[in-house]
């Protein structure tokens, strides 16, 4: 088995702030990358003890939130800024058999989700897809599905989760923190967090090849709503070939392909 590792950094045990930990220039930006990067490791643990033979690991966060020079051995890693482009991405994603996610956390809006945002947490309100409001979860696990990939893990806060269990019943999942805000969570040792994933991961695995879990994949044609906090960034994305203007903050996208819409 080959396993596809999307990572951030928001659902990490220890991480809850952006201004201090999420950001490129926050005074714990460092720190937050390592406690990321040693929940990857443990969930690689995990993977290998189940008999998985490869892991690539995305560097999903958005200024990078990987160290490198901690990665696990045995992983390999998509990293740099900006992205490849899309179909070398989908050329390198193919050759794998499963997904999972590492530090996820919950779309923009949910009143327990420790650091929930939607893509930006500087721009973004929300994204509809087809009537349903999604998060980063479902982007990447629609976006897996049309790939023909199930995702069938996931670690991050108990919000998240939830939202993921929603999305893909039977998903086995890893909590290392309970949001009690946005700003603020009780988390896990660091300790309990990678034995957790370590564990559970495997589990994940293991229930995968007894219990197959399908690709996430919703009908088509496809319509992504994606509304914004203010207008100027309306006016710049309106501007793109394709898209709607539906208000003075939400466009409106419209495709019969999953993976030409879900990341635009």
């Amino acid at each position: 088995m080959k396993v596809l590792m999307m990572t951030d950094i928001e659902g990490v045990a220890g991480v809850v702030s952006f201004e201090q930990q999420g950001y490129a220039d926050g005074k714990y930006h460092e720190q937050a990358k390592r406690l990321l990067t040693a929940e990857v490791n443990a969930a690689v643990d995990g993977l290998l003890a189940a008999g998985v033979e490869d892991v690539l690991v995305v560097d999903g966060h958005g200024p990078g939130g990987i160290a490198f020079e901690e990665i696990h051995p045995a992983a390999k890693l998509l990293h740099g800024r900006p992205l490849a482009t899309p179909e070398a991405r989908e050329t390198a994603y193919r050759d794998y058999d499963v997904s999972v996610m590492i530090g996820q956390h919950a779309l923009a809006g949910i009143v327990d989700g420790n650091l929930a945002h939607t893509q930006s947490s500087r721009h973004i309100d929300a994204y509809t897809l087809n009537g349903k409001v999604i998060g980063e979860i479902g982007q990447w696990a629609l976006y897996c599905g049309g790939l023909g990939i199930p995702l069938i893990f996931l670690s991050g806060d108990h919000a998240a989760c939830a939202e993921v269990v929603d999305l893909i019943p039977g998903i086995v999942t890893a909590a290392v923190k309970q949001g009690m805000s946005r700003s603020s969570a009780i988390s896990m040792s660091k300790e309990a967090a990678r034995d957790l994933i370590r564990e559970r991961i495997q589990l994940a695995v293991q229930s995968h090849r007894t219990r197959p879990i399908a690709p996430l994949v919703w009908d088509p044609p496809y319509v992504l709503e994606k509304r914004f906090f203010h207008t100027d960034v309306a006016d710049g994305a309106a501007s793109q070939p394709g898209v709607e203007r539906v208000d003075s903050q939400t466009v409106r996208l419209r495709s019969d392909n999953i993976l030409d819409l879900i990341y635009r």
